[in-house]
C-alpha cells in the first residue's frame, strides 16, 4: 500500500542547517557536520526552521529509510549542540599498558608484554583525551566517535588465548552518556 509519508525535524535555535541536493550540512556551537544522504526516491526540503523528509507514494521500504534518516539527522543536531563522549577503561593484570597520543596517532605500548606498540590513526573531527586509567573519545559526529571507540576495543582484542584468563585491553564503559 502506498501512502504519503513525511517526517519533520525542528531545527533548534543556535543551529543552522543547509540542504544542497542530497548533502545536509549542520552547523552549531560545537562544530559542523556534513553528510550525503544519496537516496534517490526520497524528498528533502527545508522550510524556515524545519527539515522535511518523505515520499509521496511510500512503501514499507521508504518508511524504514525515512525513519533511519530521521534518527541520523537528530543525532547530527544533538552532536553540534553537545559533543558525544565515549569512555574506555584501560584494563591489565600483569603487564602495565601505556596509551599515548602522538601526532594524531594512538600508541598502545606493552600490551601483553609485546615489544612493538600497536598503532591507530585518529581522523580529524575526533578528540582523544587520555588520563591514568581512562580514554575519552569526543566528537560531534556520533558514528565517528562510536567507530573510533570500537576500533580501540578491536585493536586490543586477544586472539589464541583464553579470554577468561587474559582480560587485558581497552573496554567501552560509557557510550554517549549511557553506562554499560
Amino acid at each position: 500500500m502506498h501512502k504519503e509519508i513525511y517526517q519533520k525535524i525542528e531545527i533548534p535555535e543556535g543551529v543552522e542547517a543547509e540542504i544542497d541536493g542530497t548533502i545536509l550540512k549542520v552547523k552549531g556551537p560545537e562544530g559542523e557536520i556534513e553528510r550525503d544522504f544519496n537516496i534517490p526516491h526520497l524528498d528533502f526540503k527545508k522550510e524556515k526552521n524545519q527539515i522535511f523528509i518523505g515520499h509521496k507514494r511510500a512503501t514499507k521500504k521508504e518508511k524504514k529509510l525515512i525513519n533511519t534518516i530521521f534518527a541520523h539527522i537528530k543525532n547530527m543536531i544533538k552532536g553540534v549542540q553537545k559533543k558525544f563522549e565515549y569512555e574506555l577503561k584501560i584494563c591489565y593484570s600483569h603487564f602495565p599498558i601505556t596509551v599515548e597520543l602522538k601526532d594524531r596517532e594512538i600508541l598502545i605500548k606493552n600490551f601483553l608484554g609485546e615489544k612493538e606498540a600497536r598503532k591507530m590513526k585518529i581522523p580529524h573531527g575526533v578528540d582523544v583525551e587520555i588520563s591514568k586509567e581512562t580514554v575519552k573519545v569526543i566528537s560531534a559526529d556520533k558514528e565517528l566517535a562510536g567507530q573510533i571507540a570500537a576500533n580501540f576495543e578491536k585493536l586490543t582484542k586477544i586472539r589464541k588465548k583464553d579470554i577468561r584468563v587474559f582480560q587485558d585491553g581497552l573496554y567501552i564503559v560509557n557510550k554517549a552518556g549511557k553506562e554499560i
